[in-house]
């Protein structure tokens, strides 16, 4: 599924289907654009890509929101398997460098106004009761088998 074949969905639906809103969509492929652009060795050369920014950012979150292998969703659109996953980890790379996609860290979260809540479970061990065996037995028995 391609870009062109879910642009007429509406809000709703394309964030049930990509997991992102339309503009955070947006604001995703204009910022991986924009670095491949500025970091662009030779414009010229190589072959162009089968998909575009925006597919490829697609590409990405379906694989991050349908949690399928490579395999399946290169199959999906139509590429290997290996080039699934440099689009996959280079659209990733591009996105965390920009720091516009960052979760809020630990200290963030714990920092202030949220009360935590603490539970204390008692797990200590208790034996478990086995009748002993007898060594003096099992070895006696082995000793007058042999001659």
């Amino acid at each position: 599924m391609y870009y062109k074949d879910i642009q007429h969905l509406k809000e709703g639906q394309f964030q049930r289907l990509v997991g992102v809103k339309r503009p955070v969509y947006d604001q995703m492929v204009a910022v991986v654009s924009a670095h491949r652009e500025c970091h662009r060795k030779h414009p010229s050369r190589g072959r162009a890509t089968r998909l575009s920014i925006a597919d490829q950012v697609l590409v990405m979150l379906m694989y991050y929101r349908e949690y399928r292998t490579f395999f399946h969703v290169g199959v999906s659109y139509g590429l290997s398997e290996t080039q699934c996953w440099r689009i996959v980890t280079n659209t990733e790379a591009i996105l965390l460098a920009s720091e516009l996609f960052h979760l809020p860290g630990k200290k963030k979260l714990t920092g202030g106004g949220v009360l935590s809540e603490v539970v204390i479970v008692d797990v200590s061990e208790s034996p478990i009761e086995r009748p002993k065996k007898n060594n003096v037995s099992i070895i006696q028995v082995k000793r007058k088998d042999i001659p």
